[in-house]
């Protein structure tokens, strides 16, 4: 591995404390010293990173990289390229594939295949995710899996669901819980409101989300297993959980990126690339989740990575799949409406992103404490630029940040110790005019000594 400066950056490591213009050494794929003005001429590869933010490689722990069984949407290994591209180091892979991942052998499958990010595998929690046996837990765990989910569907039984936070605990992983009633749910695809009665769609209620969320609360009280609600969307939901926190429940959450920068009414188009499970929901909701953010009440943002194929998504609002691809705009869009617009400062907005996310699961990435991992984000906050189908990394091109722009990119992305991705051009820029010197400037180029 090679041994790697990166010079000049604001450094921002919330685990640690550190936000200050420094030099940071990666030496055998592990950070090093971090420190001012170091001079290092043993070096073989240096980062100018002046202007610069330099933070842990991003962690996302929902992400549906759809392999094995919908390799024409996404790959494990185009995933992960998407993943390096928007600053992503690691990534926790749903179990909804077909076949799902419900043994070791393909807990085993997704662990291993090659990828430019770290995966790990999240196990489903019922045989086939059919909500009616469960899975063997302590295998899945010892292949390598990191949670239990059936995420995409509910384990509707409750009994069911208290037993799987009973094993669950007993082989010391989280469950993540896809907290939706489908008899509120029923066939719905928009949010409860005057914009889907206007839009002629078929509602979901709020209700939908709470009832669920409430029941494993009380469940997750009953077992004292740790429960980690997925991409919450309401104000109840957000109320539900930050009660329990303060009761002492073993609870945790995430949110998405497009639960606090968009609203149902964006259902008003008909772009089936807004078509998402939960629903996009009211304005109302969307503040109660940034307060959420801001208070520590929701622990991390997550993708929710959901790629479909051109065909399967370009078909009427209702018949379309629900998801968006999310890997590549995490970061722009969380610095866009959430640092930008002044709802959390900096620091936080690293924390939902990196240390955070690892929290939940016990992994060991989201800092760049010296002997950690070198998985390094390195962002340009003052890059812009207005999304392009063609500059999306992964597979499938669904999402609604198409026509819209952004501002902060990752610039550079380190994994253990190597550079994975690396493109100033597609963080914003005309790439014709990009000299040597500018491209330094934006941590593109490894500078060789």
């Amino acid at each position: 591995m090679s041994r790697i400066l990166v010079k000049g950056g604001r450094v921002v490591d919330p685990v640690v404390g550190v936000d200050d213009t420094l030099d940071l050494v990666i030496d055998g794929g592990k950070i090093g010293e971090v420190s001012k003005s170091i001079e290092a001429n043993d070096v073989e590869t240096t980062v100018e990173a002046d202007g610069l933010i330099v933070a842990p490689g991003l962690v996302d722990i929902h992400v549906h990289l759809r392999e094995p069984g919908n390799e024409d949407a996404e790959t494990i290994e185009s995933g992960a390229r998407a993943a390096a591209h928007g600053g992503v180091t690691t990534v926790a892979a749903m179990p909804n594939t077909d076949p799902p991942i419900d043994s070791a052998s393909w807990v085993e499958f997704v662990a291993t295949r090659p990828a430019a990010v770290s995966v790990h595998p999240i196990a489903a929690i019922t045989m086939g995710r059919r909500g009616k046996q469960l899975t063997e837990m302590s295998e899945l765990r010892d292949a390598g899996a990191v949670a239990f989910s059936d995420d995409g569907c509910s384990v509707l039984d409750a009994g069911l669901m208290r037993r799987a936070l009973d094993y669950a605990r007993m082989v010391g992983l989280p469950v993540i819980s896809h907290c939706e009633d489908p008899t509120l749910a029923g066939s719905g695809t928009a949010n409860e409101s005057y914009s889907s009665t206007r839009a002629g769609l078929t509602p979901v209620p709020a209700a939908a989300e709470e009832v669920m969320v409430a029941r494993d609360i009380i469940l997750a009280r009953t077992t004292g297993a740790r429960l980690h609600v997925a991409h919450i969307s309401t104000a109840g939901s957000v109320e539900l959980v930050r009660r329990a926190k303060a009761d002492g429940v073993p609870i945790t959450c995430e949110t998405c990126p497009h639960y606090f920068s968009l609203t149902d009414e964006e259902v008003l188009s008909y772009d089936s690339s807004v078509r998402v499970n939960p629903p996009l929901r009211s304005a109302a909701d969307v503040r109660a989740v940034r307060a959420g953010l801001a208070d520590g009440t929701i622990d991390a943002v997550a993708s929710d990575h959901a790629p479909h194929t051109h065909e399967d998504k370009e078909v009427e609002f209702d018949a379309a799949p629900p998801g968006m691809i999310g890997l590549e705009t995490l970061l722009p869009v969380t610095l866009t409406h959430l640092v930008l617009e002044k709802v959390l400062d900096l620091n936080r907005a690293i924390t939902l992103l990196t240390a955070g996310p690892a929290g939940v699961l016990g992994l060991a990435a989201g800092t760049l404490s010296p002997g950690a991992n070198a998985d390094v984000c390195i962002i340009d906050p003052t890059a812009t630029r207005t999304i392009e189908p063609s500059w999306f990394v992964s597979k499938s091109r669904n999402s609604p940040w198409i026509g819209r722009e952004l501002q902060g990119f990752a610039v550079t992305t380190i994994r253990r110790g190597e550079i994975v991705s690396a493109e100033y051009d597609r963080a914003g820029g005309d790439a014709g005019a990009d000299t040597e010197d500018r491209a330094r400037r934006r941590g593109k180029l490894a500078v060789h000594a």
